[in-house]
Protein backbone atom coordinates (compact mmCIF):
# COMPACT_ATOMS: atom_id res chain seq x y z
CA UNK A 1 0.00 0.00 0.00
CA UNK A 2 1.25 3.42 -0.97
CA UNK A 3 0.30 5.75 1.90
CA UNK A 4 0.11 8.85 -0.25
CA UNK A 5 -3.44 10.15 -0.26
CA UNK A 6 -4.76 7.38 2.00
CA UNK A 7 -7.10 8.00 4.94
CA UNK A 8 -6.55 6.31 8.31
CA UNK A 9 -8.41 6.04 11.60
CA UNK A 10 -6.22 5.26 14.61
CA UNK A 11 -7.88 4.39 17.93
CA UNK A 12 -5.61 5.08 20.87
CA UNK A 13 -3.96 7.50 18.47
CA UNK A 14 -3.22 10.29 20.95
CA UNK A 15 -0.42 8.71 22.98
CA UNK A 16 2.25 5.99 22.93
CA UNK A 17 2.32 3.53 20.06
CA UNK A 18 -0.90 4.84 18.52
CA UNK A 19 0.33 8.42 18.35
CA UNK A 20 3.68 7.30 16.92
CA UNK A 21 1.83 5.33 14.23
CA UNK A 22 -0.40 8.32 13.44
CA UNK A 23 2.65 10.56 13.01
CA UNK A 24 4.35 8.02 10.72
CA UNK A 25 1.22 7.63 8.60
CA UNK A 26 1.08 11.39 8.10
CA UNK A 27 4.78 11.49 7.27
CA UNK A 28 4.07 8.88 4.58
CA UNK A 29 1.37 11.02 2.98
CA UNK A 30 -1.80 9.78 4.67
CA UNK A 31 -4.40 11.82 6.56
CA UNK A 32 -5.26 10.51 10.03
CA UNK A 33 -8.18 10.70 12.41
CA UNK A 34 -6.70 9.98 15.86
CA UNK A 35 -9.35 8.84 18.33
CA UNK A 36 -9.25 8.49 22.11
CA UNK A 37 -11.31 9.21 25.20
CA UNK A 38 -9.06 12.20 25.91
CA UNK A 39 -7.80 13.68 22.61
CA UNK A 40 -6.12 16.66 24.29
CA UNK A 41 -3.40 14.43 25.75
CA UNK A 42 -1.90 14.24 22.25
CA UNK A 43 -0.55 17.77 22.67
CA UNK A 44 0.63 19.42 19.47
CA UNK A 45 0.09 17.20 16.45
CA UNK A 46 1.31 17.74 12.89
CA UNK A 47 -0.93 18.91 10.08
CA UNK A 48 -2.78 15.92 8.69
CA UNK A 49 -3.93 14.57 12.07
CA UNK A 50 -7.49 15.34 13.18
CA UNK A 51 -8.33 14.60 16.81
CA UNK A 52 -11.65 12.96 17.69
CA UNK A 53 -13.14 11.93 21.03
CA UNK A 54 -14.37 8.33 21.13
CA UNK A 55 -14.67 5.24 23.30
CA UNK A 56 -14.19 1.78 21.74
CA UNK A 57 -16.83 0.38 24.13
CA UNK A 58 -19.48 2.89 22.96
CA UNK A 59 -21.02 1.24 19.90
CA UNK A 60 -23.44 4.05 19.14
CA UNK A 61 -20.59 6.54 19.31
CA UNK A 62 -18.47 4.38 17.04
CA UNK A 63 -21.23 4.15 14.46
CA UNK A 64 -21.51 7.95 14.43
CA UNK A 65 -17.75 8.35 14.08
CA UNK A 66 -17.45 5.81 11.25
CA UNK A 67 -20.37 7.35 9.38
CA UNK A 68 -18.71 10.75 9.71
CA UNK A 69 -15.39 9.52 8.32
CA UNK A 70 -16.61 6.73 6.00
CA UNK A 71 -14.41 5.76 3.10
CA UNK A 72 -11.06 5.19 4.81
CA UNK A 73 -8.24 2.83 3.84
CA UNK A 74 -6.50 2.06 7.12
CA UNK A 75 -7.92 1.10 10.52
CA UNK A 76 -5.60 0.77 13.51
CA UNK A 77 -6.51 0.14 17.14
CA UNK A 78 -4.03 0.40 19.97
CA UNK A 79 -6.74 1.29 22.50
CA UNK A 80 -6.67 -0.79 25.68
CA UNK A 81 -10.41 -0.36 26.27
CA UNK A 82 -10.17 -0.50 30.05
CA UNK A 83 -8.19 -1.90 32.96
CA UNK A 84 -5.44 -4.51 33.07
CA UNK A 85 -5.50 -7.04 35.93
CA UNK A 86 -2.03 -8.06 37.12
CA UNK A 87 -1.01 -10.85 39.49
CA UNK A 88 -1.51 -14.57 40.13
CA UNK A 89 -4.85 -15.83 38.82
CA UNK A 90 -5.77 -17.68 42.03
CA UNK A 91 -5.44 -14.40 43.95
CA UNK A 92 -7.06 -12.24 41.28
CA UNK A 93 -10.35 -10.42 41.59
CA UNK A 94 -12.46 -12.06 38.89
CA UNK A 95 -14.18 -8.81 38.01
CA UNK A 96 -10.74 -7.37 37.31
CA UNK A 97 -9.88 -10.36 35.15
CA UNK A 98 -13.14 -9.96 33.24
CA UNK A 99 -12.61 -6.21 32.83
CA UNK A 100 -9.26 -6.91 31.18
CA UNK A 101 -11.21 -8.31 28.24
CA UNK A 102 -12.54 -4.83 27.48
CA UNK A 103 -9.55 -4.66 25.15
CA UNK A 104 -10.96 -7.57 23.12
CA UNK A 105 -14.50 -6.18 23.16
CA UNK A 106 -13.19 -2.80 22.05
CA UNK A 107 -11.31 -4.38 19.15
CA UNK A 108 -14.38 -6.42 18.20
CA UNK A 109 -16.53 -3.27 18.18
CA UNK A 110 -14.03 -1.31 16.08
CA UNK A 111 -13.59 -4.08 13.51
CA UNK A 112 -17.26 -5.08 13.34
CA UNK A 113 -18.54 -1.52 12.90
CA UNK A 114 -15.59 -0.13 10.95
CA UNK A 115 -14.95 -2.75 8.28
CA UNK A 116 -18.00 -1.85 6.19
CA UNK A 117 -16.56 1.67 5.82
CA UNK A 118 -13.09 0.37 4.85
CA UNK A 119 -11.97 0.35 1.22
CA UNK A 120 -11.80 -3.04 -0.53
CA UNK A 121 -7.99 -2.91 -0.50
CA UNK A 122 -7.89 -1.64 3.07
CA UNK A 123 -5.81 -2.85 6.00
CA UNK A 124 -6.58 -3.31 9.69
CA UNK A 125 -3.93 -3.61 12.42
CA UNK A 126 -4.62 -4.45 16.07
CA UNK A 127 -2.07 -4.32 18.90
CA UNK A 128 -1.69 -7.41 21.09
CA UNK A 129 1.30 -8.07 23.35
CA UNK A 130 4.15 -10.52 23.90
CA UNK A 131 2.45 -12.17 26.95
CA UNK A 132 -0.06 -13.71 24.52
CA UNK A 133 2.46 -16.43 23.68
CA UNK A 134 4.95 -16.21 26.54
CA UNK A 135 3.27 -15.42 29.82
CA UNK A 136 5.54 -14.21 32.60
CA UNK A 137 4.49 -14.36 36.27
CA UNK A 138 1.49 -12.16 37.03
CA UNK A 139 0.50 -11.73 33.38
CA UNK A 140 -2.28 -14.30 33.04
CA UNK A 141 -4.93 -11.66 32.20
CA UNK A 142 -2.70 -9.99 29.61
CA UNK A 143 -1.86 -13.38 28.12
CA UNK A 144 -5.49 -14.48 27.93
CA UNK A 145 -6.66 -11.30 26.25
CA UNK A 146 -3.72 -11.13 23.84
CA UNK A 147 -4.24 -14.76 22.84
CA UNK A 148 -7.91 -14.05 22.17
CA UNK A 149 -7.03 -11.04 20.00
CA UNK A 150 -4.60 -13.08 17.92
CA UNK A 151 -7.10 -15.93 17.47
CA UNK A 152 -9.77 -13.38 16.49
CA UNK A 153 -7.53 -12.00 13.74
CA UNK A 154 -6.56 -15.43 12.37
CA UNK A 155 -10.20 -16.45 12.21
CA UNK A 156 -11.40 -13.19 10.67
CA UNK A 157 -8.76 -12.73 7.95
CA UNK A 158 -10.37 -15.19 5.47
CA UNK A 159 -13.81 -13.71 6.11
CA UNK A 160 -12.92 -10.13 5.21
CA UNK A 161 -10.49 -10.78 2.31
CA UNK A 162 -9.36 -9.04 0.14
CA UNK A 163 -9.20 -6.57 3.02
CA UNK A 164 -6.30 -7.49 5.29
CA UNK A 165 -6.07 -7.74 9.08
CA UNK A 166 -2.97 -8.36 11.20
CA UNK A 167 -1.62 -8.03 14.73
CA UNK A 168 1.46 -6.19 15.91
CA UNK A 169 2.66 -7.73 19.19
CA UNK A 170 4.98 -5.47 21.22
CA UNK A 171 7.13 -6.38 24.16
CA UNK A 172 7.92 -3.82 26.88
CA UNK A 173 7.52 -0.38 25.30
CA UNK A 174 8.28 2.91 27.05
CA UNK A 175 4.88 4.64 26.83
CA UNK A 176 2.73 6.88 29.06
CA UNK A 177 0.77 3.77 30.11
CA UNK A 178 3.11 3.56 33.10
CA UNK A 179 2.92 6.65 35.36
CA UNK A 180 6.29 6.25 37.08
CA UNK A 181 8.99 8.85 36.42
CA UNK A 182 12.68 9.42 37.02
CA UNK A 183 14.74 6.68 38.61
CA UNK A 184 11.61 4.73 39.53
CA UNK A 185 10.70 4.47 35.86
CA UNK A 186 14.23 3.45 34.91
CA UNK A 187 14.19 0.66 37.49
CA UNK A 188 10.72 -0.48 36.38
CA UNK A 189 11.79 -0.99 32.78
CA UNK A 190 15.08 -2.51 33.84
CA UNK A 191 13.15 -5.13 35.80
CA UNK A 192 10.62 -5.68 33.00
CA UNK A 193 13.28 -6.30 30.37
CA UNK A 194 15.78 -8.28 32.46
CA UNK A 195 16.65 -11.43 30.54
CA UNK A 196 15.42 -10.16 27.18
CA UNK A 197 17.84 -10.53 24.30
CA UNK A 198 17.67 -6.74 23.99
CA UNK A 199 17.76 -5.54 27.58
CA UNK A 200 15.88 -2.28 27.28
CA UNK A 201 12.38 -1.07 26.62
CA UNK A 202 11.40 -0.40 23.04
CA UNK A 203 10.28 3.02 21.87
CA UNK A 204 6.79 3.81 20.57
CA UNK A 205 8.39 4.55 17.20
CA UNK A 206 10.01 1.11 17.03
CA UNK A 207 6.65 -0.54 17.70
CA UNK A 208 4.85 1.78 15.27
CA UNK A 209 7.23 0.77 12.50
CA UNK A 210 5.80 -2.74 12.89
CA UNK A 211 2.30 -1.35 12.37
CA UNK A 212 3.45 0.50 9.26
CA UNK A 213 5.00 -2.69 7.86
CA UNK A 214 1.71 -4.54 8.26
CA UNK A 215 -0.15 -1.71 6.54
CA UNK A 216 2.23 -1.26 3.63
CA UNK A 217 3.00 -4.92 2.83
CA UNK A 218 0.07 -6.17 0.72
CA UNK A 219 1.25 -9.80 1.02
CA UNK A 220 0.65 -10.12 4.77
CA UNK A 221 -2.67 -10.99 6.41
CA UNK A 222 -3.95 -13.02 9.36
CA UNK A 223 -0.60 -13.00 11.11
CA UNK A 224 1.20 -11.59 14.15
CA UNK A 225 4.35 -9.49 13.88
CA UNK A 226 6.56 -9.52 16.99
CA UNK A 227 8.36 -6.32 17.95
CA UNK A 228 9.45 -7.48 21.37
CA UNK A 229 13.21 -7.17 21.91
CA UNK A 230 13.54 -10.96 21.97
CA UNK A 231 10.84 -11.52 24.64
CA UNK A 232 9.73 -14.84 23.13
CA UNK A 233 13.28 -16.20 23.10
CA UNK A 234 14.35 -15.08 26.55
Amino acid sequence: MNLQGKKAIVFGGTSGIGLAAARMLVAGGATVIAVSRNPQKAGDVPAGITLERGDVLDRAGLETLFNKHTGFDILVSAATGGGRAIGPFLEMDLDGYQDSFDKLWGYANVVRLGTEHLSKEGAIVLVSGAPARKCKPGQIALSSVGGAVEAFVRGLAPEIAPRRINVMSPGSIDTPMFPQSGQERIELYKKMTAGNLIERAGTPEEAAKGILFLIENDFVTGTTLDVDGGWLLS
